[in-house]
């Protein structure tokens, strides 16, 4: 999921990470690990203003799984604490960007006022993701390929 790709690449990019969330809904304890023997700097929170308090970046994910929708009452009822709305992105660095893979479904993870305003880049974070895939996939078919 979202939150262990950020986990890894917190690790990698040598960056702070501060996730919230339910308890339950944690990342798993052996990925929590790893990166603390790995020197990463991951904090876990309760509360949502705490891990936003400064940040450069806010993310959030789908809250539901596609296919997952025998969750979906529970999952509502857990995260709405979480949704990220304009006095959460206060919180954050003035010059703070909020970021979302998509599909987001407006008024459950994020507000309209967030994804629609000016600290969001999805649209760019979307678009990035197709030229880096398309990368990828030049490398697995072979330079070749792409000259064909």
């Amino acid at each position: 999921n979202v939150a262990s790709t950020w986990i890894q690449a917190a690790v990698r990019f040598d960056f702070e990470m501060r996730f919230a969330g339910p308890r339950e809904l944690r990342p798993p304890a052996d990925l929590l690990g790893w990166a603390n023997g790995h020197g990463g700097r991951i904090h876990l929170f309760d509360d949502p203003g705490e891990a936003v308090a400064g940040a450069h970046c806010v993310v959030t994910d789908t809250w539901v799984s596609m296919g997952d929708d025998d969750a979906r009452d529970r999952r509502h009822n857990l995260l709405a604490p979480y949704r990220v709305d304009a006095r959460l992105m206060r919180l954050a660095h003035r010059d703070a960007v909020f970021l979302h893979c998509l599909p987001a479904h407006r008024g459950n993870e994020v507000t309209d006022e967030v994804i629609d305003g000016p600290q969001s880049v999805v649209w760019d974070e979307a678009e990035n993701r197709l030229h880096a895939q398309k990368g990828i996939l030049l490398w697995c078919f072979g330079a070749e390929a792409a000259a064909a």
